[in-house]
């Protein structure tokens, strides 16, 4: 049983595939103090991204309830403060509550439950990808482009935005005074990588000469590639058609590896700091990231997709009373982090916090393993024609392209995902009951439908189609701190 109330260091990264990391037995990627933290803690093997897309994961993370119940469907719908989070609870009862770093809401100045917001990013230009929220009839996003042409090693503004959130936080420590025992504090500390451009300095891309970088794998079931929701996602995210060969992609991908390295070294500064600090006896950890990415696999890059690339996040408790370099193989998931919060300041649920779909993590990873624990997954965004559902559920995944054919995965005798069990006669009953399971828990065409009525109006509120399509896309939120 963990020893409570404690403080809490929450530390996230942006778009961290949890393939790519030591302590998952990554032959190449070196991530020593993500490994120092799943040797200190229980990292979960089963965790996913509620939404795989920035807005709508970091809506899920503050609120603890899913996508459909908090509205914010894509990366401009973006969350305000206007659905209570775990930030609000806290301030109601007094504990110091901070963020450094990357949050993805509306604007800084909404009640998002912060005492303070410390080198704050929020969506671009307070408005966010527009032309996300258009899927009928889907764009093609030819910004894509910008993906495959900034690769390889340099600096960017994002790199720059890391470092100064690492040093923010350990600045942060060293001020912290003492706080009363029943009110501990909470810091988010949020992280940008290895979010793209693939772009990393120089001695981290050292680290991984191309000619040792594997090529990601391919589609391995080619009927995928009629499958008409996928025909509409591939033919709106076109990243891979800009890449000139094998090597540019290895390139991409030796950046990637490095990203994760440096992001690691980040994380590494902020732990160092918080023990210097004589803090960290008194402070729970949890390190985790908002959703993956898909790193060429299938021809994907980028995140938006229910494969384990971009679904599956990493997820490692640190605490008292947490067995150490243990492994849970219970299904979690980001509605986990708002009891999450609660459990380790002292709190208890209360009100409507007592209907919320979540458990505790510090709980969950002292407790036995229940692969039957359903984490639930959906995707309401670009390049999606129809909503997006997704359950895993003991060995299996099933997604759910509403109006479309299934996908089922067995992931205990196919981590790949090469086998997709979606049309087998073998496997109908499954088929049947997580199609039963999931209409239980969800009414997908009245979600999707408001999905899209919310997506229409803001369309209309930012000028129509035909002025967002005009305007130049986006593919990533420009650094707060410039180039």
């Amino acid at each position: 049983m963990t020893i409570r109330p404690k403080n809490l260091l929450l530390i996230m990264t942006d778009e961290h595939n949890p393939k790519v990391a030591g302590y998952e037995g990554h032959p190449q990627v070196r991530t020593p103090n993500m490994d120092r933290l799943a040797a200190a803690g229980t990292r979960f093997s089963a965790a996913y991204s509620n939404s795989p897309l920035c807005v709508p994961a970091r809506a899920v993370f503050a609120t603890g309830q899913y996508v459909h119940d908090n509205g914010c469907w894509d990366n401009a719908i973006a969350y305000g403060g206007e659905t209570p989070g775990w930030g609000h609870r806290l301030q109601k009862e007094g504990h110091p509550v901070v963020s450094i770093g990357k949050l993805h809401y509306l604007k800084e100045t909404d009640p998002t439950g912060f005492d303070e917001q410390i080198l704050p990013m929020h969506i671009a230009h307070g408005v966010g990808d527009l032309q996300g929220l258009i899927r009928d009839p889907m764009p093609v996003r030819y910004q894509s482009r910008e993906l495959a042409e900034q690769i390889g090693p340099g600096e960017t503004g994002y790199i720059k935005y890391d470092r100064m959130i690492a040093d923010a936080a350990c600045e942060w420590f060293k001020e912290k005074t003492e706080t009363p025992p029943d009110k501990p504090w909470v810091l988010f500390v949020s992280f940008i990588s290895p979010h793209y451009p693939l772009i990393v300095p120089q001695e981290y891309y050292d680290l991984y000469p191309t000619a040792e970088v594997p090529m990601p794998k391919a589609l391995a079931d080619t009927a995928l590639l009629d499958h008409p929701w996928w025909k509409s996602f591939r033919g709106a995210y076109i990243f891979d058609q800009y890449f000139a060969d094998d090597e540019q992609r290895r390139i991409a991908i030796a950046s990637y590896f490095g990203l994760c390295t440096f992001v690691d070294e980040q994380i590494g500064k902020v732990l160092d700091g918080l023990e210097a600090s004589g803090l960290g006896a008194g402070t729970n950890i949890v390190y985790t990231s908002d959703h993956g990415d898909n790193l060429g696999a299938r021809g994907l890059w980028g995140k938006s997709t229910m494969y384990e690339e971009s679904a599956r996040i990493p997820m490692i408790v640190v605490g008292d009373g947490i067995d150490a370099g243990a492994v849970s193989a219970t299904p979690v998931s980001q509605v986990d982090i708002y009891q999450t919060v609660l459990d380790s300041v002292g709190l208890d649920a209360e009100g409507d916090e007592t209907g919320l779909p979540g458990g505790s993590l510090l709980e969950i990873a002292g407790a036995d393993d229940d692969p039957d624990r359903t984490v639930f997954s959906e995707y309401h965004a670009a390049g999606s024609v129809t909503g997006a559902f997704m359950l895993r559920r003991g060995d299996y995944k099933y997604v759910h392209y509403l109006g479309y054919a299934p996908e089922l995965y067995n992931l205990a005798d196919d981590p790949e995902e090469l086998t997709n069990l979606g049309g087998s006669g073998d496997h109908k009953d499954i088929l049947r009951g997580f199609e039963d399971r999931l209409r239980n828990m969800v009414d997908m065409d009245e979600i999707d439908n408001r999905a899209k009525a919310d997506q229409a109006a803001w369309i209309e509120d930012h000028g129509g189609r035909g002025k967002i399509l005009d305007a130049p896309g986006i593919n990533a939120t420009p650094s707060p701190v410039g180039d």
